[in-house]
């Protein structure tokens, strides 16, 4: 049996599945952390300087958004999911974090335009950094994953996008620890601000 025929036979078990998605996903940290820092310190800025930030993603990636804009209102951040029936218009001072693997998705691009239009900052994650969504964008983060439509497994052994998706959910935490910690506030201090009407 061949090394690869191996290690896809080992994917066939849950704990060789977990192994292979460890794998993965410590070479795209690996990546992010040797990357350099200066997108990533000018996104917390904007995050930490907006009047109010927005967040946008289809699909998964707008559900890792989701976990990311419940951190950053747990900060004390003024924080709207677009979409969303409350969400009000975006405006000057403001901040539309935003992701899509390819950076080209339609709806993506079109918000991220009027944001741009209106004089808000863009933080776009993308793999695509020559994309038409990183091209509109204030800051661009670049997490190194295949996109959903790579069937090769050459970048990555899982379905679709789910790398990219993983990684920036932890991301999205990363950012929400960095501005925490930067705050100097405990975890006491935020404990009022999580819901207190779930079922």
């Amino acid at each position: 049996m061949s090394s690869t025929t191996a290690a896809l036979a080992a994917t066939t078990t849950v704990q060789g599945a977990l192994a292979a998605i460890d794998d993965e996903l410590r070479g795209t940290v690996a990546s992010i952390l040797a990357a350099d820092p200066a997108p990533f310190a000018a996104a917390l800025d904007r995050l930490r300087s907006a009047e109010r930030v927005f967040v946008l993603g289809a699909g998964r990636s707008g559900l890792a958004l989701r976990m990311t804009a419940m951190r950053l209102m747990h900060l004390g951040l003024t924080v709207h999911v677009v979409g969303e029936t409350t969400a009000p218009a975006i405006a000057r001072g403001d901040a539309l974090l935003v992701a899509s693997g390819s950076g080209t998705t339609s709806g993506i691009v079109r918000s991220a335009t009027t944001a741009v239009s209106v004089g808000a900052g863009v933080i776009a994650i993308t793999t695509a950094p020559g994309s038409p969504l990183a091209e509109l964008a204030t800051e661009t983060i670049v997490i190194p994953a295949a996109q959903k439509t790579d069937h090769r497994g050459s970048v990555s052994l899982q379905y679709s996008g789910s790398l990219f998706e993983q990684a920036l959910m932890l991301l999205g935490d990363a950012f929400f620890h960095a501005l925490w910690q930067s705050a100097g506030t405990s975890a006491e201090e935020l404990w009022p601000r999580h819901a207190n009407l779930e079922e």
